[in-house]
């Protein structure tokens, strides 16, 4: 397996092409702001021709080159529901922070040609690899990750890309439009926790990491395990 990873525009928002191998067809997760030239980069030197787009969720920062890539290549995006309509109006789940920042540009987001929408638990065969979509809410509604077998190494059984549900001992801000903190606590719970420690993370932010190093040094996961090894009171009694 191929997977070339880098960081873009202004926020360092790691992009990530996915691929069997050179010369095949390939998969890009998050072409965030200024990704495009990046992505131009990779195929060109691997030889592959993009087919898909995964975005993680629909902020700015993630969807910013969504549709330019997918119009160059003639690829299908893919979205969960919830987030589609940031692609044509990000602003929506901006921070005034980072509104301001592009205040006086001129800025005009459409969807691509072709979207198609994710659903939880959803296979999707794409470019000759297999990714499983699990719908992780709490940084917006719409988020998701994305896994993929790894059959190169014995020692690491799947990737998942997830975007800004989890970082390399941090998880994602829940301050934003959309964001909801008991949620994303809940997503990490039911959907990060359960998984096996081997699964190496490529997060849409920062350093890779596993879940096994998350689970036994993030901060936010060792609160989460604390709690569900904590005993419970008996039920009082009497009137």
């Amino acid at each position: 397996m191929l997977i070339a990873g880098f960081p873009a525009g202004p926020w360092g928002t790691n992009c990530y092409v996915v691929a069997t191998g050179p010369g095949a067809e390939c998969v890009v997760v998050d072409p965030g702001k200024d990704a495009a030239s990046g992505v131009a980069d990779v195929v060109r030197e691997h030889n592959l021709k993009p087919v898909s787009i995964l975005v993680t969720h629909g902020h700015i920062d993630h969807m910013w080159c969504v549709a330019p890539v997918a119009g160059t290549y003639d690829a299908t995006a893919y979205i969960h529901p919830d987030d589609r309509h940031l692609l044509t109006d990000p602003m929506a789940g901006l921070s005034p922070e980072t509104a301001g920042m592009l205040l006086g540009g001129s800025y005009e987001f459409v969807e691509p040609d072709e979207v198609a929408e994710l659903g939880d638990g959803q296979g999707l065969e794409l470019a000759g690899l297999r990714f499983v979509v699990d719908h992780t809410p709490g940084h917006t509604p719409g988020s998701v990750t994305f896994r993929t077998p790894y059959d190169d190494a014995a020692e690491v059984s799947e990737v998942m890309f997830s975007g800004d549900l989890l970082f390399a001992g941090s998880i994602g801000r829940t301050d934003l439009p959309g964001g909801d903190h008991p949620t994303m606590l809940r997503s990490l719970a039911d959907r990060v926790l359960p998984l096996a420690d081997d699964i190496v993370v490529l997060p849409g932010h920062g350093e890779q990491t596993s879940i096994g190093r998350e689970r036994a040094t993030n901060p936010f996961l060792l609160d989460l395990v604390n709690r569900a090894q904590a005993p419970r009171s008996a039920p009082e009694r009497g009137l």
